[in-house]
């Protein structure tokens, strides 16, 4: 069995209402070129906001980027210094291998990595 390479990875950062552009803005810097925001709602309680000690914003953004893997890290980094949860955008970030894109134009064709 081949080990499996991925080409793009998927970005999810979820942040505080209104930081969506944040995300974006911090995004691009380092080679983003667009992304998808959902509107969520937390489901943290009162005990949540008391045991972290931070005020918890029930509203959120989710914000999707899909980027070349080899962007990934520098995005991430990125995400943590200007939105993460020692800012007012209160964000994590977490990313996920795509092991197939189409409908991206990155400069590259795409194909499907088969198992």
């Amino acid at each position: 069995m081949s080990e499996l390479k991925y080409t793009h990875e998927a970005i999810f950062c979820i942040v505080n209402s209104g930081f969506s552009e944040a995300v974006m803005d911090a995004a691009k810097k380092f080679g983003a070129r667009g992304g998808t925001v959902i509107n969520a709602r937390g489901t943290a309680g009162k005990d949540a906001e008391k045991f972290f000690g931070i005020t918890v914003q029930q509203e959120k953004e989710i914000v999707m980027i899909l980027v070349p893997q080899d962007k990934k890290e520098n995005i991430l980094r990125a995400l943590y210094e200007e939105v993460g949860l020692n800012t007012a955008g209160q964000g994590i970030a977490f990313s996920l291998p795509v092991d197939s894109v189409v409908g991206v134009n990155d400069g590259e064709t795409t194909k499907k990595v088969e198992a």
